[in-house]
């Protein structure tokens, strides 16, 4: 960066430094040797010589220079660039990154720390959190954030009541700004781990720009460490480091994000040194090759992505919990894994990660392994159908949002189901932007989704699932007082233990009802240059772009 010498004026400089050194070397050699004063002491004491040495210079290594730009490649899309709608992993990294909440993970971990506060209470009861703001704060443009500016955001989110809403109006009684920099949630009821809902994009306070209705191609963004210069739509954006951020500048000035059609063509650019890091998604066999090129890193992120099947269950033929509970029998996980996965993801057999306190394998209880072939036969036939009568399905995949290995993953389901004899799949298909607008709307019978963590709890692999007031988004149209009970329930509880018992109950009811079916569990993997650094993804799986560098001369 600033500082550095060009290198033909340092090689001169050094140069002239060693010439000077060696005939003061020589002259020393020839004059006569210097007599030594006394030291001034009570003892006597014995003159001595000094015999010059040739001394070689000493330079400090200049510091490492960084590239002013990089550049991510990614197979996924932008959805709504406005955390009142946005609920999917990849806006959500790109607002993490142009925003920032009261608080927020420290890279690479899952420890919350200050974000745009500087400090938090929380009430005796657990019922009021009060957030005192920093005063350096600044949105891109230099406009102050403040607290009337987190207080409109937060009630704009649940105004506006989009797919994210529920982790503000499930959990918010009311917000208020005591003065211009202090903020106080008064809760419904408490709830132990809301610092941890409170660092979700719904909260983060939006530029004064952004109108009381959704702005999905807004570019105002908020207090991040960068700011959009350009975007265009399934093309590029281009974002730049935020001059007013109050954290420590980003150590790269310009992060550009490229979207790619399919992995064939995001591996191309990796290869071609198009892009310097592929981010979301290769094909599982090109890690396996790209491992074994010195020229890139081949990163595996531990982490709780799952994988499953949502359901509508107010669709026929599936509205029949028989026919969903036949679909679960009749799934071979282990064979989805192997086969598409290459065994980088594993069976699961709850919504809830397997590690994670609170987790039972559900599904293995009520069904079996899988596939249970002969359990899906008996459960169809309770519903009415045979072999020539048979069940009519549809299922719906994205073909790159989770990788080009969704076509693979419905192609082998169908297989498996049709594996009854009693059984016909449709298979259909459509871009992102279209998929969520279909699962909002709930126009899908069987489709495909991923999960990545909100904030890490069991309540975040439940309760935007089966809780009725949150679970739009997914097109489920599930709906069971008694899970909503239960999930409102274990919001309140402090004891692990307690919470963990309500989990287990509501798992069983998700088995047994089966309005989603959990596929797989696994890691997310990334490709970047050996000249990268910093990449420092944690459990939160979202990439912070502040810390990423590449090295340069």
């Amino acid at each position: 960066m600033g500082g550095i010498l060009k290198k033909s004026t340092l090689v001169a400089i050094i140069a002239v430094i060693i010439i000077v050194i060696a005939i003061v070397a020589w002259y020393s050699t020839q004059a006569p040797a210097p007599t030594p004063s006394p030291t001034p002491t009570t003892t006597p004491t014995t003159p001595t010589t000094t015999t010059p040495v040739p001394t070689t210079p000493t330079t400090t290594p200049p510091a490492p220079k960084y590239a002013d730009t990089i550049t991510i490649g990614v197979t996924d899309k932008v959805t709504d660039l406005d955390p009142s709608n946005a609920y999917d992993f990849f806006t959500w990294e790109v607002l993490s990154n142009v925003m920032e909440g009261l608080v927020k993970y420290k890279p690479g971990t899952d420890q919350l720390i200050p974000g745009i506060a500087e400090r938090w209470e929380v009430s005796s009861d657990g019922s009021t959190w009060t957030f005192y703001l920093k005063k350096n704060v600044s949105f891109c443009d230099g406009t102050p954030v403040k607290a009337q500016d987190v207080v409109r955001s937060v009630k704009r989110v649940m105004q506006i009541n989009g797919d994210p809403a529920w982790l503000v109006t499930e959990f918010v009684q009311d917000v208020v700004a005591v003065d211009d920099y202090t903020v106080k949630f008064i809760l419904k009821t408490p709830a132990s781990y809301f610092l941890a809902v409170a660092a979700t994009p719904p909260y983060f306070p939006v530029h004064p720009s952004y109108p009381d209705k959704i702005a999905s191609d807004a570019t105002w963004g908020g207090a991040g460490a960068y700011c959009i210069k350009e975007f265009k739509r399934d093309e590029y954006m281009v974002l730049e480091a935020n001059p007013n951020y109050h954290g420590e500048q980003p150590k790269t000035k310009k992060v550009v994000i490229k979207f790619y059609r399919d992995a064939t063509a995001l591996r191309l650019a990796l290869e071609t040194g198009e892009v310097d890091i592929a981010w979301r998604t290769l094909r599982p066999p090109d890690y396996v090759d790209l491992s074994k090129n010195p020229n890139f890193v081949v990163k595996s992120i531990p982490g709780t992505f799952i994988r499953y099947i949502i359901i509508n269950t107010k669709m026929p033929p599936v509205d029949n919990v028989l026919v969903r509970k036949a679909i679960a029998a009749a799934i071979n996980r282990s064979e989805i894994a192997e086969k598409v996965f290459f065994n980088t993801m594993t069976p699961l057999y709850s919504l809830i990660p397997a590690g994670m306190w609170g987790h039972t394998d559900a599904f293995k209880e009520a069904y079996g392994e899988g596939p249970n072939i002969t359990l899906a036969r008996s459960l169809l036939s309770q519903a009415g159908y045979s072999e020539t009568n048979k069940l009519v399905i549809e299922l719906w995949y994205t073909p790159t949002h989770y990788g080009d290995t969704e076509a693979d993953v419905a192609t082998l389901l169908k297989k498996q189901l049709e594996a009854t004899g009693m059984i016909t799949v449709e298979i259909k298909s459509a871009e992102w932007s279209t998929y969520v607008d279909n699962a909002r709307n709930a126009r899908m019978m069987l489709s495909l989704f991923g999960w990545y963590p909100d904030y890490i709890d069991p309540d975040d692999f439940t309760s935007p699932f089966l809780l009725s007031t949150a679970n739009k988004w997914t097109g489920s149209q599930y709906a069971n007082p008694t899970v909503d009970q239960l999930l409102r329930d274990a919001m309140v509880k402090v004891s692990q233990s307690e919470r963990a018992q309500i989990y287990l109950q509501v798992q069983k009811i998700l088995a047994d009802e089966a309005p989603f079916i959990p596929l797989l569990q696994g890691n997310l993997m990334i490709v970047y240059s050996k000249s990268v650094g910093g990449v420092e993804i944690g459990p939160p799986m979202l990439m912070p772009y502040w810390t990423i560098y590449k090295q340069v001369g």
